[in-house]
């Protein structure tokens, strides 16, 4: 049984003027996207800004979201990476304790080929003690996990779902066709959440909501209830914030908005960036006319 349905988030790591981790940021925003009705949280996800922290750091941001989460909510792990062996060898040495299942993303930069897209998860999954679910993001990786091999990866009993932000409905679809009963589709973009659980997804992994967590699992369970004119009202509701906050990069646009409603300081490492002076500007003004 999946757990991972409804409002996820792709917790953002914020830092402090100097650069370094702020770790009461981090379990300020834990709280805040709890108690505004998340259904599940990832820890070094994308919007983590991962890649630009220690394995030091890496280990302190996870103690810190499983300390301030207190087994309320399931986690997600970010572990993946275009060395499959090596990305076995971090599975074999993370401690699970508390941690819920793995988000894993398609091998960047190598754009291996379908079949070697299956052999890296297969391999991935037989060693993980935790469900896997798939991450498919072509805009970053370069490549895409077609729906015919994510049907097929679907089939493995330890991988349960697909984050899919590939943009593509029609292969949205066409995994929601062809997929078994157990296993689930979990958009990836923030903008579409409302038309692919119309279609048949079970939840999201958003940016968004780490900010305005209530209207957008207030939308994710309007979908999920039935009362589509609800959820629609609230899509529409968001539709502008949505854009704008991925109008300059992710999580770019999201810790502008937070910086602004006190959740964290507007500060990104190399080579990410702030927001421009104009998107920020338009996020400010759409967060006070429409979402404050």
């Amino acid at each position: 049984m999946n757990i991972f349905k409804g409002t996820g988030i792709a917790l953002i790591t914020p830092f402090n003027e100097d650069k370094s981790v702020d770790f009461a940021a981090l379990e300020r925003i834990v709280n805040h996207v709890i108690d505004g009705g998340a259904d599940f949280l990832v820890a070094l996800g994308t919007t983590s800004e991962a890649p630009t922290l220690s394995a030091e750091e890496k280990e302190q941001v996870v103690s810190t979201i499983l300390k301030a989460n207190a087994k309320r909510l399931p986690v997600l792990l970010g572990l993946g990476g275009n060395n499959t062996q090596t990305v076995i060898e971090q599975i074999k040495k993370q401690d699970f304790t508390g941690i819920d299942g793995i988000l894993s993303v398609v091998p960047y930069y190598n754009k291996p080929n379908q079949r070697g897209m299956k052999a890296h998860f297969t391999a991935i999954a037989d060693a993980s003690p935790v469900p896997v679910i798939l991450y498919n993001v072509p805009g970053r990786v370069g490549v895409n996990l077609q729906a015919a091999t994510c049907v097929e990866l679907a089939k493995h009993p330890n991988i349960i779902a697909v984050k899919e932000a590939s943009g593509n409905l029609m292969q949205i679809m066409e995994i929601l066709r062809d997929k078994p009963a157990d296993f689930d589709v979990i958009s990836g973009d923030d903008g579409i959440t409302q038309p692919m659980m119309a279609l048949g997804a079970q939840g999201v992994i958003s940016v968004a909501a780490n900010a305005y967590i209530k209207p957008f699992s207030r939308m994710m369970n309007a979908m999920r209830e039935g009362q589509h004119e609800e959820a629609l009202r609230l899509h529409y509701t968001m539709l502008r914030m949505n854009q704008l906050i991925f109008a300059d990069g992710n999580p770019a646009g999201i810790k502008c908005l937070m910086s602004i409603m006190g959740l964290c300081k507007n500060v990104l490492r190399l080579p990410l960036v702030t927001a421009s002076e104009t998107v920020q500007k338009e996020i400010e003004n759409e967060y006070n006319n429409n979402l404050k």
